[in-house]
């Protein structure tokens, strides 16, 4: 940022802290110490820029990622102008997806895309049965639970259960208007 910049009050924003995404098996523990269960799904979430130059870097991540046997990756587009990478391994392997999500945006960050990250999400089953998705916003470098239900409603006590479930194990975003809703993310239907 340069002097004028400072002036005129524009500010660049802060770099995604990518390895606090390391917290979340400790986050899963104590969500499966409250009855919630690891799906093994998660998903990285971009904007795309013209189409054509993040291919290159996202067919390399999917090359990555899919050397190992256990893991699959699909890519998708939510005609909001965003791409997911969403990433598959066993329910049980959570450590092995966040390492995935991990090396997925270190690539795309690595790649000058970093301004484009939007948010990464980790899939689990509430208790109840339905969807939760522990969702790390790059921007903030912080997590919130998102919890959505039939109607495109969302199950905010579910929401209000895992901020306290989790708030010691992965930072929680303290302003709710943050706690933005992910209708049709991938893994994410009610």
């Amino acid at each position: 940022m340069g002097w004028l910049d400072g002036i005129l009050g524009r500010s660049k924003p802060p770099e995604a802290d990518l390895d606090v995404l390391f917290g979340v098996p400790q986050a899963g523990l104590s969500l499966q110490a409250a009855g919630f269960t690891a799906t093994g799904a998660g998903a990285v979430c971009f904007r795309d820029v013209d189409g054509v130059s993040d291919d290159q870097v996202v067919a390399e991540v999917q090359q990555v990622i899919g050397t190992d046997a256990s893991a699959a990756v699909e890519l998708s587009d939510d005609g909001r102008g965003f791409r997911w990478m969403q990433v598959t391994r066993s329910p049980g392997d959570l450590t092995g997806l966040v390492t995935d999500l991990h090396a997925a945006n270190s690539s795309l960050a690595d790649a000058g895309y970093g301004p484009q990250l939007l948010c990464s999400t980790v899939l689990f089953t509430a208790p109840s049965g339905g969807a939760l998705a522990l969702v790390y916003l790059f921007k903030q470098g912080t997590f919130y639970p998102f919890a959505p239900v039939a109607d495109q409603r969302r199950d905010n006590p579910v929401e209000i259960q895992v901020r306290a479930l989790v708030e010691g194990d992965v930072p929680v975003e303290p302003k709710l208007e943050r706690w933005l809703a992910l209708w049709g993310a991938p893994g994410l239907s009610a």
